[in-house]
């Protein structure tokens, strides 16, 4: 039986289509993805994302010791500061990519993917050796997602929180609707917005008031499916999809968030070599110049032959072009390089492009 967030009671009586997904029932759409991602492109959005996990680092020594579990440098963030970056294997795989919030240096939250919360606590506690308490809490919290250019006005509704002062990426403690919360200036929309800890017991009582606060914005309750789209536009990966186990950071394009400079960290070496001898594929943004909408698990074709994978695919809702990601060999993945991707037996003509695809403005 797929697990439940504190919200799906709320969800079902608000008519969303349910799925499964990462073992969760989980909304995909309430009146439409498309509806629901013009909301957040335009106006504001308000997304479920409870099912993700939240890992906890504490002890005198747990931000040193989680810095070597990760592939950016925590050193260099502020207590009220978030940073993105992977846990990598000793081969390089990926075993997640995360956002870890620092609290303080004896106190940081690692947000996880839905998927790998048992995965993700298991690998962390082993890899702190007892220099660190970790401890799963993802049951301890719901998470709220509000985005969208109107985010900041409908949350200076609930919260005498100044929320001009948290930046890109920085958080603080406050009050949204008489609710206890972590505000956190993140998301996977590529919009602005913030993202809500809260206990999971008053997530209902949040979820509607925000909703109430942001009916006159035009608000509109997301699923999963919107989710997905808002992020492919502006190329954030999806874990299982486009970089898991056998992918390196490097391949799937994130080396802003792999710090070689830094002391030692699990996977380092075997990354540092991946670099000197260089990539076997890499992880391009691509769109198709023929009729198709590329999907995940497409064959990526050059000459014929297959040459690579699609890994993410749509037809963009903002852009009206049909977008995607594919591994593709390095030859191919200068901008302006052509392929074809395979639909269905037919060989869409296809360009890799720079990336994000979407940029707001």
């Amino acid at each position: 039986m797929a697990l439940r967030t504190p919200l799906y009671d709320v969800h079902v009586r608000s008519g969303a289509r349910m799925v499964e997904f990462a073992g969760w029932d989980m909304p995909v759409q309430y009146g439409g993805i498309l509806e629901e991602h013009e909301a957040v492109r335009t106006r504001v959005g308000l997304f479920d994302v409870s099912h993700m996990g939240e890992v906890v680092f504490r002890g005198p020594r747990a931000l040193e010791t989680l810095n070597g579990l990760f592939t950016n440098d925590l050193s260099k963030v502020a207590d009220g500061q978030a940073q993105y970056g992977c846990l990598c294997r000793e081969s390089g795989g990926v075993v997640d990519d995360v956002v870890i919030y620092r609290r303080s240096a004896q106190d940081l939250l690692v947000c996880v993917n839905a998927a790998n919360r048992s995965k993700d606590h298991q690998w962390l506690r082993d890899g702190a050796r007892g220099q660190a308490d970790v401890k799963n809490e993802s049951d301890d919290w719901a998470q709220l997602a509000l985005q969208g250019p109107r985010a900041q006005a409908v949350l200076a509704r609930l919260t005498r929180t100044d929320l001009a002062g948290v930046r890109t990426f920085r958080f603080t403690e406050g009050e949204v609707a008489g609710v206890r919360c972590t505000v956190a200036r993140t998301g996977y929309t590529g919009e602005d917005g913030f993202e809500l800890f809260c206990p999971p017991q008053q997530a209902a009582k949040l979820w509607e008031a925000l909703v109430a606060a942001g009916a006159p914005e035009g608000i509109a309750p997301c699923g999963l499916g919107a989710r997905d789209s808002l992020r492919l536009e502006v190329a954030y990966r999806l874990y299982g999809s486009d970089m898991d186990d056998a992918t390196t950071p490097l391949e799937a394009g994130l080396a802003w968030v792999v710090k070689l400079d830094k002391g030692d960290f699990v996977g380092k070496a075997a990354l540092l070599e991946q670099k000197q001898k260089g990539l076997p594929r890499k992880l391009v943004g691509f769109t198709l110049t023929d009729p198709g909408i590329a999907r995940h698990g497409h064959d990526v074709l050059a000459d014929g032959n297959k040459v690579g994978t699609v890994t993410s695919g749509t037809r963009s809702p903002t852009l009206k072009i049909s977008i995607g990601l594919a591994y593709v060999p390095p030859a191919l993945a200068a901008e302006g390089s052509a392929f074809a991707v395979d639909i269905r037996g037919r060989a869409a003509a296809a360009r890799a492009v720079k990336t994000p695809f979407y940029m707001r403005t």
